[in-house]
């Protein structure tokens, strides 16, 4: 369940968050492929939240094996998930971001032909989620 209350500056995630974290989900950071905890990881049940509020963003079942080097997803729960236009890199992409506290996820690409419903890859940093397999994930996103 999402934090009550978030915090507010750039101090309060400092402390909230390890160093790492906070440059990732705070600063738009990128871990380094093939590294995070999650990239390989297939579970049968759960979800992923935020690792900043513990908001649900992603079923277990819309996760897939990409071999990109972070974990791929190919849908977010509604609304879960937010997009920004990114102009970073000298090229335009799509970030996406906890919709809750705006922590960085990574970025969303269309059209790789992973051949998934949405047509989509939403390439999210390990860090920037923690996996919570103890409620089902229907229940988890309604609140029960």
């Amino acid at each position: 369940m999402p934090e009550a209350k978030l915090p507010q500056t750039e101090q309060e995630w400092k402390l909230k968050l390890d160093p790492e974290q906070f440059r990732i989900l705070r600063k738009k950071g990128t871990e380094m492929p093939g590294t995070g905890e999650y990239n390989k990881h297939q579970p049968d049940h759960g979800i992923y939240e935020c690792a900043g509020c513990a908001a649900p963003l992603y079923r277990y079942d819309h996760k897939f094996e990409s071999g990109c080097g972070w974990p791929a997803f190919f849908d977010a729960f509604p609304g879960a998930v937010s997009r920004h236009e990114d102009r970073s890199l000298g090229r335009i992409r799509t970030e996406i971001t906890c919709t809750n506290c705006g922590g960085h996820l990574g970025h969303v690409f269309k059209g790789e032909g992973y051949g998934h419903p949405t047509d989509e890859r939403h390439c999210v940093n390990s860090i920037s989620i923690k996996f919570n397999d103890s409620a089902p994930a229907e229940d988890k996103i309604n609140n029960k």
